[in-house]
This record gives C-alpha cells, structure tokens and sequence, in this order.
C-alpha cells in the first residue's frame, strides 16, 4: 500500500503542477523509499533549476546524466516511468489526494524521527544527544501543508479590506472609559496586565471584573494564589450582592442562598476559583487544569483571571538556577500565561505589583513594573491602578494606560472610576477626566536658563 501511495504521489509530482507546487516544499526525500526517492530527488533538482515540470524525454536525459543509479535501480526507474506519464488526463481527486499525502508525510515523519529517537537512545548517531529528542518528535509532529508564505499586499487587498471591518469578538467591561480605551472590550488570545501597589485594588478589580462577567452569562476561570478560593468568593460575594464585605456573615443561611439563587437564575455562566500554593503553579498546570474542567464538569471558560502573574512559576526556567535572574524569569511566566490566551482561544487577564519607586509614585509608569520589564513588552494592555488620599476621600481610583494594543494609548490616558471597597466594586465617576491631566507638564527651559544665567565655570 505505501508503495503504491509513493507511487501515486511521484506520478502527480510529475504531471500535476498545481499539486507539485503546493506539496514539493513539504516533502522530503528521506519520506520515500528505494528508487522513489531517487526520483523525488530528480524532480526537486529539475524543478529547482527550470521551475517547470520535466518531460519524459527530459527525465530520463537526467537520470542518465545524474550517475546516482545502480543498475537494478536504473531498471526500475525506467520500467516506472512509462506508467507515470502515461495518459495525463487519469489524475486522482485534487483535495482527497492533498489530504492523503500530507497525512502519509506526517506519518513518514514521526516514523523516522521514532527510528532516529532510538539511534539516539542506543548512542549510536552520530550527532545528536537525548536532548534533542523533543525537539525532532516536535517537529515531526508540527508537519503540516500551510501553504501561507505571507500576507501580499496587492493580491490579498480584498481579504486585508475584510479585516478592517470585520467585528472582532471582545468581551466588554460595565465600565465605559475601560470600554472606550479597548475598542469595546478585551479580545481573546490576549494578556492583560493590571499594574498597582500593595492595597491598591489589584484583586477588588479582577473580582470585579470576573463578578462582571459571569452577569454577562459568560464561563468565567479565577486562578488564585495569593488568597484562598472562599476570600475570593467572599470579595465576588460582596460585588453581586451588593453587600458590604464585613456584613455576609450576618446574613442567614436562607438569606444568603436565596440571594446567590437570584444570581444564578439571571446567567447562563459559571465562575470557578481554583486556588494554588504561591510560586507553585505554572502554565502546565492552568493547561491541565483547563482540560480537566472540560473532561470532568463541562466547563470551558471563556476569560482567565490569574492572580497573579508574578507569583506564579515558570514551566520552562527554574527560578532559583544560578543563571536566571528576574528579568528573564518574569518575561518567560508572561510568555507562557500569553501562549496559553492563544491556545486556548481566551483572554487572560492578570496583575503585577509596581516597585518601591513606583508604590510611592502618582505617576507610575512601564518602567515601574516590578522585576522584570519584560512582562510589559509581552502584554496586550497595560494599565495603573492609582491610588492617593486625595482619591480616596472622593471614594476613586484613577486608571492610567501604559500599554495598548488595541487602542491608541494617548486617548483617554488617564481617568478616574469611582470605587467602593466594601462592596469591592468598581463604577463609572461621573466626571471622569476632570481634573486629570492626559501628559505630563512640559521641562520649562526659562526656569533653568534664569537659574543658571550668573553661574560660570571656575
């Protein structure tokens, strides 16, 4: 049966051009055997040299030429031949044929790299040491006919001209200025990044926002390791019950149920809090856990909050290795949770804490996040959360954007959303950009020319 596939395939590498240019860059000759290989090999030099099909006469002038064939080989080229371009019109289906060719190289590829694999285990080759042996299964796994080699500016105007205008799925805030920024909300295989202080509101705004959306009827993931599941739900309690965070444990228990009962007949979605040791838990375990969810209850989430980001491990780095410092470890958490966004098709949204400079700072900035300034370079949106006395007594908290993928940065770069902390609930201010300044003041030069006029060197 391979036989006649490899066969069946070099016949329509030969007489087919559409299918020659389509699967020839996919294929390599180790996927066929004995004296089909040397025509491939054939076919991929003539193609090479001459970007066309050979005729009969052609290939059997290059393989003469080519001194690559015994003589059993060279017989049965030439008996091959004949049957391969033989009536031209007998071509098998296009689309069965692709599908089934790039299945047999998929199939030829984990073959061989299973055969290399044991060379390697043997310590028989030549080059390769068991450390390679991800990688090759990787790759032989990864065989694919993408044909894509780019985006052609003027060919693919019609598909570009779509894109502009299709409505791009997003899940959207109760919050209008946040609405405004993201173009109506977050979209998915995104990481998110809420950048404040210790006390600031880094977890009040995520449990807002997961509270939010599961009122939307959304499926909503909370992964937390700072706090346990129940505060967590206490805090997302406190937000759909418009309840005061220190009054829940006063209410009775049919009370309470009966409030929680009222929430879920208004929403088809269902919130789960997964709670994990701090620094324990790594992208490999959110992904098992994603699965696990599906298999055992069901559930597939439709957002990801994680808090957060920077109390989370690494599945690819150790963090205590000699040679990882934080900066490098930061960036590879931030890469992986932003890898598993696109996996799984949804948003992840997390935090981080600002540094020293930046807890004490009404003005944070990137350059504020905490070890590693590499999580703001993988981000999707980046946004302060700001804190000050001033703000507090007027029950805010003022928002600023660092980052934005979505949106142009500099429109509405800073603005104030009016915040209750004993509900841990986030509202729309009323004036939300009064006072608040977009830019920073301007470095007056005549200041510093009138101070430094008298002054000269010794």
């Amino acid at each position: 049966m391979n036989n006649n596939l490899e066969q069946l395939i070099l016949r329509h590498l030969l007489i087919e051009e559409s299918f020659m240019r389509k699967v020839l860059p996919f294929i390599k000759p180790e996927y066929f055997q004995g004296v089909t290989r040397q025509l491939f090999l054939e076919i991929g030099k003539f193609v090479a040299k001459y970007n066309k099909l050979p005729t009969i006469d052609a290939f059997k002038i290059e393989i003469d030429q080519s001194g690559r064939y015994n003589d059993d080989q060279y017989t049965a080229a030439m008996e091959m031949l004949p049957s391969i371009f033989d009536d031209v019109s007998k071509k098998a289906d296009k689309e069965w044929l692709e599908d089934t060719t790039e299945k047999w190289c998929q199939d030829r590829a984990i073959h061989n790299a299973i055969m290399e694999s044991i060379s390697i285990i043997d310590g028989k080759h030549q080059e390769l040491t068991k450390n390679a042996l991800p990688d090759l299964l990787q790759k032989a796994l990864a065989v694919t006919f993408d044909s894509s080699v780019g985006h052609d500016y003027i060919e693919n105007v019609e598909e570009r001209y779509d894109f502009y205008h299709e409505q791009e799925e997003r899940i959207p805030f109760d919050l209008e200025y946040l609405n405004r920024i993201t173009k109506g909300g977050i979209p998915n295989k995104t990481l998110n990044i809420a950048l404040a202080g210790t006390g600031v509101g880094k977890s009040l705004f995520m449990c807002h926002m997961a509270g939010n959306i599961l009122s939307q009827g959304r499926n909503v993931l909370y992964i937390t390791m700072e706090m346990a599941e129940e505060r967590i739900a206490e805090r997302i309690d406190a937000n759909l019950l418009n309840i005061p965070i220190d009054q829940l444990e006063n209410i009775a228990k049919p009370i309470f149920k009966s409030k929680v009962d009222d929430i879920a007949s208004k929403t088809n979605g269902k919130l789960i809090i997964k709670e994990y040791p701090t620094g324990a838990a790594n992208s490999s375990h959110f992904r098992a856990l994603l699965n696990e969810l599906k298999l055992k209850r069901n559930f597939v989430p439709e957002i990801i909050f994680i808090d957060y980001l920077n109390i989370c491990a690494s599945a690819r780095m150790k963090a205590m290795g000699g040679s990882i410092n934080s900066y490098t470890y930061i960036k590879a958490i931030a890469e992986e949770l932003r890898g598993l966004a696109v996996e799984f098709n949804v948003p992840v949204f997390s935090a981080t804490q600002t540094t020293r400079s930046g807890f004490t700072s009404s003005d944070p900035g990137l350059e504020d996040t905490s070890e590693s300034f590499g999580l703001p370079a993988t981000a999707d949106l980046m946004i302060a959360l700001i804190s000050s006395e001033e703000l507090e007594a007027q029950g805010q908290i003022m928002v600023k954007q660092l980052k934005n993928r979505y949106n142009d940065p500099g429109k509405y770069k800073r603005f104030v959303l009016g915040v209750d902390r004993a509900k841990m609930r986030l509202m729309d201010a009323d004036n939300p950009t009064e006072g608040v300044v977009d830019d920073s003041p301007a470095f007056d030069k005549s200041q510093v020319n009138e101070r430094f006029k008298d002054f000269k060197m010794e």
